[in-house]
């Protein structure tokens, strides 16, 4: 699946999960089928709308991947460590879907505002793509940009392949790709922090303007650990590895006993306390009572503490229930391709 695949079905999912917002208790003032504002517009006949899976947590406090925030022309999001300045000159117009059940996430769309003057436009997407549950065999961001480039549909042309460079004294992968028929361009910039791919995705017809774009990120703020194949976390923030909700990492485990069967994946962040007990749940897509009763069972789960020199930290890692998607691409034909 390549870049602009994930971002098109991203932008699907922002229109379904606007209709799926939860509504608030009591009778909504601005319209729908449920409004006691007799002016406004009901919803057409034969259209039913249906509560989905959703992101949620199980706690308030704890930073979320979704929980940037875009003010006075400032992204910042606490979960990545990252803030990122823009011209006033741009703005965010909506905000994004949730993570898809995939671990994609949309965080930022920034377009050029009414009083941008230039005469071509563009658009900024900051998006971060879960590694724990991503639909290629890419274990790192560096491998999953290449899977990107390698597996570009043919209505796109290289521009630029992979090359490393260096962003606000940090370490990126930058990708560059086309469109002849459409003469539109996409710069992608990528990092990892928290095994998570986070990537800036600049899109114009205007290789000037993108390329003043690129430079303005030389103002960002970011972590430390930020580079195309590290990103682990610690520090300041648990350390992320992949499976450790397995094997004989697991000292005592209770299976979810769902009282309804679904077929949907659900993909779980969790993160471990230094004595072994889960301290928080984050679920990227999953149905109310999906969560609650994971959640229930994941509270009486108990893993072998994680040790770096000798001293306990917090481990955070990823558990798929349910039914999990397909990869792009089977592990044994990546095999074969190397």
């Amino acid at each position: 699946m390549n870049l602009r695949t994930s971002l098109s079905r991203s932008l699907i999912l922002l229109g379904l999960c606007i209709a799926l917002l939860p509504r608030a208790q009591g009778a909504p003032q601005s319209g729908g089928d449920f409004s006691d504002n007799p002016q406004a517009k009901k919803l057409p006949a034969g259209v039913i709308l249906v509560k989905g899976a959703w992101a949620s947590a199980s706690d308030s406090v704890t930073p979320l991947p979704e929980g940037g925030r875009t003010n006075n022309n400032v992204y910042k999001n606490q979960y990545f460590g990252l803030t990122y300045v823009f011209s006033p000159d741009w703005t965010e117009k909506y905000s994004g879907p949730p993570p898809s059940d995939s671990g994609y996430y949309v965080l930022a769309q920034i377009k050029p505002a009414d009083t941008f003057k230039g005469t071509n436009r563009g658009t900024v997407l900051i998006a971060a793509q879960d590694l724990f549950f991503g639909l290629t065999p890419a274990r790192n961001t560096l491998e999953l940009i290449k899977f990107t480039k390698e597996h570009l549909s043919e209505d796109y042309k290289v521009e630029q392949s992979p090359a490393l460079v260096t962003i606000a004294g940090r370490s990126f992968v930058r990708f560059d790709y086309g469109s002849p028929v459409a003469d539109l361009h996409w710069h992608v910039l990528a990092t990892q922090i928290r095994c998570h791919m986070v990537q800036f995705v600049f899109t114009s017809r205007d290789f000037k303007l993108m390329e003043n774009l690129i430079q303005e990120m030389d103002k960002m703020i970011l972590p430390a650990e930020a580079g195309p194949a590290s990103g682990t976390g610690g520090g300041d923030v648990p350390v992320c590895i992949r499976d450790y909700a397995s094997g004989e990492k697991v000292l005592e485990r209770v299976d979810p006993a769902f009282t309804e069967r679904r077929f949907n994946p659900v993909p779980v962040r969790i993160i471990i306390d230094k004595e072994g007990k889960v301290k928080h749940v984050h679920f990227l897509s999953a149905f109310p009572d999906q969560a609650k009763t994971i959640s229930d069972a994941l509270s009486q789960w108990r893993f072998v503490p994680y040790l770096r020199d000798g001293r306990p930290l917090e481990v955070e890692t990823g558990i798929m229930f349910g039914r999990a998607p397909r990869l792009a691409v089977s592990p044994s034909v990546n095999a074969a391709e190397e």
